[in-house]
């Protein structure tokens, strides 16, 4: 393939990977230039955005292009016009390479390789507010008597509310605090499944259940990945029964709770329901306000706290939004003028507009069905348990908010109703959002659903 070619195809894998809003910020204008002797050159617009993929994105870009090309050993960042390609027998000087090794030193290449645990993740630098406090502090308390309480550990929640981050600071909390003398490991479930297929070619399953279950604590995220992997869910099972059994501490992250993943295997259910679950809900304003004080102050930056309202106020989805609306913010402010409030509300709105795609009704009625475990015809049928009627309205209101349906035609999906029914259910809904937050952190993860189906 052509450099642009394989360009295009990287930069489609990266956009898998962040947000949307980061996507546009720093990889916009950005093009490979070439490769030599296993180095891929990458042109950015300009020196702040060039160290700023650098350190941020690094390994995200080596991974992509490795992936197109399994000989690219390295990523060098340049400004556009600044850069020549070597001559094919050019060997770099020391001082190249000394340099080359401080480009990876960044916290996510310093990967601790016994553990997994990025030590960027500490306690110290978690942000706590209401919408997290309970799992902070049942984190905190696991890592003062390791094992004997809130074990097994389940942690759920949407997208960029902090799961990952908090997981893995109890993880180096532990780490560090009994310095080594515990064996911490953190998995995430794409690696345990992995190498549950590797073992299983390679005819090595009992070095995988040895690596696993001689672990003290075990930390797995995203576990709903397993789930209906049949060899993966059972190998996991087991482990997972040989580590309680001897009182090792087992935290599991996931972006539902246990009973709202259909899929997963009843007896993993159970074991999970024996410990502790605590749900992240999606940030209130004060801790989206706390976050994006912390952010300006570790990136060193001065940005009037003005536009951290109007950020705070409209970005309320998650916390990787919310970096992604500020690195935007201060790049505009560094490379394309001052600010006004005016202006810091159009590049908010620009990059908050959800990608274009297709969503039907369908699919929204299935993925209420799915968040709340029951059948999509009993959405559509005439019981009236509450069970289903609460869900049912839930799908109305979701077909009105997203779609933009009419209630007739809202009436007509969910079983031939009569539209004045879609009228209350989407009012009743709708009232119903600002006063119960557990409703409200509900509809926001049925939409990431929707947008992800």
């Amino acid at each position: 393939m052509e450099h642009n070619e394989v360009w295009k195809v990287a930069l489609g894998e990266i956009e898998l990977q962040i947000s949307r809003p980061n996507f546009l910020t720093w990889f916009r204008n950005t093009s490979l230039l070439g490769k030599k002797e296993g180095i891929a050159v990458v042109a950015l617009p300009n020196t702040f955005a060039k160290e700023w993929v650098e350190n941020k994105y690094g390994k995200i870009v080596l991974r992509a292009l490795r992936g197109i090309d399994e000989t690219t050993k390295r990523v060098d960042y340049v400004v556009n016009g600044d850069y020549k390609m070597p001559a094919v027998k050019e060997k770099p000087s020391v001082n190249v390479r000394l340099a080359s090794s401080e480009q990876l030193g960044f916290p996510e290449f310093k990967i601790d390789p016994e553990t997994n645990l990025n030590p960027r993740y500490g306690f110290n630098t978690f942000v706590v507010g209401k919408s997290n406090e309970l799992a902070y502090t049942a984190c905190m308390a696991i890592a003062d008597v390791v094992g004997s309480k809130y074990n097994p550990l389940f942690i759920y929640g949407g997208v960029g509310v902090g799961k990952t981050h908090l997981i893995q600071a109890v993880g180096n909390e532990i780490k560090n605090r009994y310095q080594n003398q515990i064996k911490v490991k953190y998995v995430p479930s794409e690696k345990f499944t992995n190498d549950v297929i590797a073992g299983i070619r390679t005819k090595r399953m009992e070095a995988v259940k040895e690596k696993y279950r001689l672990i003290d604590v075990l930390i797995v995220d995203d576990i709903q990945f397993i789930t209906g992997k049949g060899t993966t869910e059972e190998e996991f099972f087991h482990t997972f029964n040989a580590l309680y059994e001897n009182n090792k501490q087992i935290i599991i992250s996931s972006d539902r709770p246990p009973n709202f993943t259909p899929t997963l295997h009843e007896r993993l259910k159970s074991r999970f329901a024996g410990g502790m679950t605590i749900g992240i809900d999606y940030p209130d304003y004060e801790l989206r306000m706390a976050v994006l004080k912390g952010k300006v102050q570790e990136k060193r930056y001065s940005l009037d706290e003005s536009y951290l309202k109007i950020i705070a106020a409209k970005a309320n989805k998650n916390l990787r939004e919310l970096e992604g609306l500020l690195n935007q913010i201060i790049f505009y402010q560094q490379n394309k003028g001052e600010l006004n409030n005016k202006v810091v509300e159009q590049l908010i709105n620009q990059n908050l507009q959800e990608p274009s795609r297709n969503a039907n009704p369908t699919e929204i009625i299935n993925c209420v069905a799915e968040f709340y475990d029951i059948a999509p015809i009993d959405l559509m049928g005439r019981c009236r348990k509450k069970e289903l009627v609460a869900p049912r309205q839930i799908a109305m209101y979701l077909l009105r908010d997203v779609l933009s349906l009419s209630y007739p035609a809202i009436g007509e999906k969910l079983g031939k109703r009569d539209h004045t029914t879609a009228i209350y259910a989407c009012e009743k809904v709708g009232e119903s959002i600002n006063k119960n937050h557990k409703l409200n952190q509900d509809i926001l993860m049925i939409k990431d659903m929707v947008s992800k189906s």
